[in-house]
């Protein structure tokens, strides 16, 4: 099945007619190139190139601050995982790359796109951003995509709506594309194949257009991979393109142009397993159901995403940049499967239920002006951001949902039927109701240096949000024909920073966060709305860095305490009504290390703990308000930690192993169910045969060891991949 509107796809279009401009212009840089030339007055050497890295500390910190400051100045928990670490970590997509950020869970189950849990929230509680675009609707828009056209992660803890806007009140999590530079020229491709059939290919290059002296460079990654699954059926085929082009216009004036075209279908996804019944205390699977896929034969799900931005940056003196972002995203994304299984009291037939056929069709139109300003205030010397943000977001949902049991099917079924074989199922999209998200935002951040070793980093945001709500079906007191609600937070942040030395600082920090009660407006509805204002949140955080003068060495510290007030719960007075009077709690310590004993060994690792709780929860049993206060939200882990150790032998020779834990988890708020604890381990060989080519084999968990991501009721868990195995073949020109 493919997505499309009406004939072609306009995310297919546009990307086609990018790259046909791309070939266009890469052609008459070779036609360039190609024609006579005055011979040379001097002897050119051959090029030298040298490969460096950055002190992890010294990288910027664009996540958790608009101001040009590092990881090391920056006061708040920052994490910032570039290109060169990724590719040392095989990261092969957005979700593997999240395992360096401490204390983060990250799950993909597909109906939940990206569930990560960080500080002990999760869900949208969590903003994810696109280049530091919100698309205010992470929990879906957020979903795992190869990851060959990043150049980092990013990553900030705790509350920051002060800089990317309602939300994320247990952190914010950035994904930044590569863009065409002008500092050099650049060109790589990788083929894999691994386990279960798994093949990816991806190119990418930089080009300058005029050498050393060129004022316009062209950049184009490329990747596309066609896998197989683990488990019974489910195959994955994805494309992912990224066009940029970059224009000096003058030393002060330069404008990029940034397209990226996301396609992936995904033929009879897996949606979970079921657990032994009866369910009760540690959720367990039955032996031979592990790799199981009890989704109807034509079972999908499918996005067609496009992304268009347009960069212009004015430097109209040393002390002051103007940059101004106009964006669009548009999203059309697909499901038909049966997505719930439950096994049958005798735990030998899987009783299926829970069919949809879903379809949502988003866009997001936005302009973000940023003015920057270093000078003083008084005497200190001090750096100002101001800022002004507006964006239109529509989202319409088509969702057929026939939640009643299906059938009971046995538990080696290969392929259970089909979608149209479930009563009342038909492939026809018929619209629920469109959102209409308009949002209004003014912002300024300013670091002011009190002395040589201390800085005070303020920042403030008000936010102006309109939500419109059209209902296409019929009106009713519960779901009117339209409703609107209107929202107006302001949130902020204040930090002290000293410096101990050049490599060593200490902070604190207080900040505070706004988030839509209803997790996500891009798809509220009037029953999750009606009486509630925006929830609230509030971190405090003290933390330590350090690093070693020649950047071999790091690690910093970040203690924390994030408070949630006005959670939707069961009113105790009226059953089925939900009043926002609720209060979850987080406190915590997190830390990260890099090491560098001697030449040829790295060591990098992270650890993580969080008490976790619901001090103030009722949820809704049977009809009934029951009381949480105390408990651990579901899928919460108190510990999590990561560890890479990698070893280079000799210039062509290097291996390494990596580990993950991760302890165990309620599966649900009343803490009656959890899922076991789990550790992991891979290894991988790499031999560099030429200076710019590489050959390496990894392994992924090698003990084989099944185990829980996520759990998603208390009849189902999702399973994370078993044992496998990848041949990647790299090569730089």
């Amino acid at each position: 099945m493919s997505i499309s509107r009406c004939g072609t796809p306009r995310a297919s279009r546009l990307s086609l007619a990018v790259f046909a401009a791309l070939v266009v212009l890469s052609s008459a840089h070779a036609a360039e190139a190609d024609s006579p030339v005055p011979p040379p007055q001097a002897t050119t050497l051959d090029a030298i190139r040298v490969e460096g890295r950055r002190a992890a500390l010294d990288a910027p910190a664009g996540t958790g601050t608009r101001l040009a400051l590092s990881v090391m100045e920056t006061p708040a928990a920052i994490t910032v995982i570039d290109r060169q670490t990724l590719d040392a970590r095989g990261v092969r997509t957005t979700q593997e790359a999240l395992s360096g950020i401490p204390g983060l869970t990250v799950a993909s189950p597909p109906g939940n796109g990206n569930a990560v849990t960080l500080r002990g929230f999760s869900g949208s509680q969590i903003t994810q951003l696109f280049n530091g675009i919100d698309v205010q609707y992470a929990s879906i828009a957020a979903r795992p995509v190869d990851a060959w056209q990043y150049e980092r992660v990013e990553a900030i803890g705790g509350p920051s709506s002060f800089l990317h806007g309602a939300g994320a009140v247990g952190g914010s999590i950035n994904y930044v594309t590569r863009l065409a530079q002008l500092h050099d020229d650049d060109a790589r491709w990788q083929a894999s194949i691994g386990s279960f059939r798994d093949r990816t290919l991806a190119m990418g290059a930089n080009l300058r257009l005029g050498g050393d002296a060129a004022r316009q460079a062209l950049r184009v990654d490329v990747s596309t991979r066609d896998a197989d699954s683990a488990f019974d059926g489910q195959r994955r085929q994805a494309t992912t393109a990224a066009a940029s082009w970059l224009v000096q216009w003058t030393p002060a004036l330069r404008h990029t142009l940034a397209l990226e075209h996301q396609r992936e279908d995904n033929d009879r996804p897996y949606w979970g397993t079921p657990v032994r019944q009866p369910a009760q205390g540690r959720l367990s699977v039955l032996p031979g159901t592990e790799r199981r896929n009890y989704n109807v034969a034509d079972g999908y799900y499918g996005q067609d995403i496009l992304w268009a931005r347009s960069i212009l940056e004015w430097s109209p003196g040393e002390a002051d940049t103007v940059r101004n972002t106009l964006y669009h995203y548009d999203a059309l994304r697909d499901y038909r499967n049966v997505e719930s299984y439950r096994l049958d009291a005798a735990n030998r037939g899987v009783i299926r239920s829970g069919a949809l056929l879903q379809r949502h069709d988003q866009q997001l139109y936005g302009n973000r002006l940023e003015w920057t300003h270093a000078g003083t205030l008084g005497r200190l010397p001090s750096q100002w951001n101001l800022g002004l943000d507006a964006s239109y977001n529509r989202q319409t949902r088509f969702p057929l949902s026939l939640p009643a049991t299906i059938d009971t099917v046995p538990l080696d079924a290969i392929t259970p039927g089909h979608f149209l074989d479930v009563p009342g199922a038909t492939r026809i999209h018929r619209p629920d109701r469109t959102n209409r998200l308009h949002t209004r935002a003014l912002y300024l951040e300013n670091l002011t240096r009190l002395t040589p070793a201390l800085s005070l980093l303020t920042g403030v945001r008000r936010d102006r949000i309109r939500l419109d709500v059209l209902n296409h079906r019929t009106p009713s007191a519960s779901n009117p024909a339209r409703f609107e609600r209107e929202y107006t937070p302001t949130t902020g942040r204040v930090a002290l920073n000293r410096a101990i030395s050049p490599q060593a600082s200490v902070y604190a920090q207080y900040s505070t966060a706004a988030d839509p009660p209803a997790g996500i407006l891009s798809t509220a509805n009037f029953g999750t709305l009606r009486d509630f204002d925006l929830t609230t949140g509030r971190q405090g955080e003290l933390g330590a860095k350090f690093q070693s003068r020649d950047g071999r060495h790091y690690a910093t510290l970040a203690a924390y305490r994030i408070v949630r007030r006005n959670l939707a719960i069961s009113d105790p007075a009226n059953p089925g009504q939900t009043v926002p009077v609720g209060r979850q709690s987080a406190r915590g310590v997190e830390a990260s290390f890099g090491w560098q004993p001697w030449q040829g060994l790295e060591v990098q690792g992270n650890l993580a703990w969080v008490d976790a709780r619901l001090d103030d929860f009722f949820e809704n049993a049977g009809g009934v308000p029951v009381s949480r206060a105390g408990n651990r939200p579901a899928n919460t882990p108190a510990r999590v930690g990561n560890l890479w150790v990698d070893y280079a032998f000799d210039d062509r020779w290097s291996a390494g192993v990596d580990l993950r834990g991760v302890s165990s988890r309620y599966a649900n708020a009343a803490n009656t169910l959890s899922t076991a604890g789990y550790a992991l381990w891979g290894a991988h060989l790499s031999w560099r045969w030429q200076p710019r080519t590489r050959l390496t084999l990894r392994g992924r968990n090698l003990g084989d060891r099944t185990h829980v991501v996520y759990a998603l009721n208390d009849g189902m868990v999702y399973l994370g991949d078993p044992r496998s195995w990848e041949v990647v073949l790299q090569q730089s020109f």
